[in-house]
């Protein structure tokens, strides 16, 4: 038997077919773009999932015979995004993704609202859910009026392989509608944001069976079938399940466009007003927080787009000994921030320049500036109790050794980096696909990563990185003041 995940990102998809040991056996990506028509506007038109999925199936169908012998699919997705589906199951607008902040208002009014935090665990921020139909509500009242369903881009995936709307409890948590300590729809949230029970998609866990791929896509893909689909996952618990992180005391972090610190619970430990997400795990009877920062690699991209450099070679010339932090400082807010500061208006900035200031100055100041946001997330966590001796590192920023001992020193913890190999969300997702299809526990398939290597904090740096990170938090208030 093979499974496969698919991982429905922002900018592409890439899918992983594997064998049921869970061995890689081939991958296919196809990329798309998203279009922002106004400022702060983030649209995708779910055709072009489709279409990049199909692309996909058929290079993966070309290429490795192991393909005729899927049995599991598991689909990982993008969260927070609103697909408005009419009652024929026909889209009726681009999706509004998650990065997305034209409903900044509507969050802030429906966030006043007592319920939201208490039953839903969260901010509601303006990249959810539930503020995009408010906007929707208010600016395209036909539309609104038109909505059937809503469905999150994974589920919208999930839709087109089974014909179902269903959707998980993880990726369903960012919505600000899910009662998340019971793993429900909250009809209380659902009603205060002008929403309906019947519009929700049907909830199931992540590891359960969602539906079998329909006979067209069989016959369309030569397929014998039945092949079950997974519930599926957002993005981050997918990563989680792609790791092994499903216990308390397990983690990650990950260096990808934004930065995120994620955190396993065996319970249910919201903690709204430090801005943690807490949302469901993609594993019955687990929970999972984190802490989001906006700017992670992407800060590093900006600085290598106006300088003329790749980031590769912007950060090769700090792969010696780690450096006490500079006198440069980075506050790394390009699209706002979310830990700790619900932020969706404050924007980046340097301080500290020279005459004498360099290149590799900069360069530093960035790398330092997203070790200190992550480090907000950081003391966020340490204070719902949560465990985090050690973590893994993932994400394309991993690749550069100096951010990693960086991070640990900033953090104090231990970071390990795993062997080369799948370990992101596509794996998670195919892992969700071989529960779903085979009734496996998720303790038994869901297994940690072997270790490359270990990156202990800096012992001797780590006051001198405490102190600069007292003067990074006190900068945001004063930067906040003069913008």
């Amino acid at each position: 038997m093979t499974f496969l995940g698919i991982d429905l990102g922002t900018s592409g998809i890439r899918l992983l077919l594997i064998d049921d040991g869970g061995v890689p056996i081939g991958s296919a990506e196809r990329s798309y773009h998203a279009s922002h028509p106004h400022p702060g506007w983030s649209e995708q038109n779910p055709s072009d999932w489709i279409a990049a999925l199909e692309d996909s199936i058929a290079e993966l169908r070309d290429n490795y015979p192991q393909f005729a012998a899927l049995r599991g699919i598991g689909v990982a997705g993008h969260m927070h995004g609103a697909t408005l589906l009419d009652n024929s199951g026909r889209v009726l607008r681009p999706c509004i993704l998650w990065n997305d902040t034209r409903s900044h208002t509507q969050a802030a009014h429906l966030d006043a609202k007592k319920p939201f935090r208490a039953i839903s665990g969260n901010i509601v921020f303006p990249g959810f859910t539930a503020p995009k139909l408010e906007w929707v509500r208010e600016n395209e009242p036909d539309i609104f009026a038109k909505t059937a369903k809503v469905l999150l881009p994974a589920a919208y995936l999930n839709y087109y392989l089974t014909g179902e709307y269903v959707a998980d409890m993880s990726d369903s948590a960012g919505t600000s509608w899910l009662d998340v300590g019971n793993r429900t729809w909250s009809n209380t949230l659902l009603s205060a944001g002008n929403m309906r029970q019947d519009q929700m998609p049907r909830l199931v866990e992540g590891t359960d069976e969602a539906g079998r791929l329909r006979p067209a896509l069989l016959d369309k893909w030569g397929l014998g079938g039945p092949v079950s689909v997974a519930g599926g996952a957002g993005d981050n618990a997918a990563a989680a399940c792609g790791i092994g992180a499903q216990n308390e005391g397990q983690g990650f972090v990950s260096l990808g466009t934004s930065g995120v610190l994620l955190s396993a619970r065996d319970g249910y430990h919201p903690a709204p007003e430090t801005a943690l997400h807490t949302f469901c795990h993609a594993i019955p009877g687990r929970w999972y927080q984190m802490g989001v920062m906006l700017s992670a690699t992407d800060s590093l991209n900006w600085l290598a787009r106006i300088t003329g450099q790749n980031p590769t070679e912007l950060t090769s010339k700090l792969d010696g000994n780690l450096k006490k932090p500079g006198t440069v400082r980075y506050l790394p807010y390009l699209a706002g921030e979310r830990t700790p500061h619900n932020d969706a208006e404050i924007r980046g900035s340097f301080t500290g320049l020279a005459t004498e200031t360099s290149r590799e100055d900069l360069t530093r100041a960035v790398l330092e500036g997203v070790a200190f946001g992550l480090r907000d997330s950081f003391e966020a966590l340490a204070a719902t109790n949560a465990k985090l001796d050690r973590l893994i590192a993932i994400g394309g920023g991993s690749a550069s050794r100096y951010w990693i001992q960086l991070i640990a020193t900033t953090l104090g913890v231990p970071l390990s980096l795993p062997k080369s190999g799948e370990f992101g969300a596509a794996l998670g997702a195919a892992r969700l696909g071989i529960t779903a299809a085979t009734g496996l526990a998720a303790n038994s398939v869901m297994s940690l990563p072997e270790v490359r290597e270990t990156i202990d904090p800096d012992k001797g740096l780590t006051s001198t990185f405490d102190d600069a990170y007292q003067k990074y938090s006190s900068a945001y208030l004063a930067i906040k003041s003069c913008q």
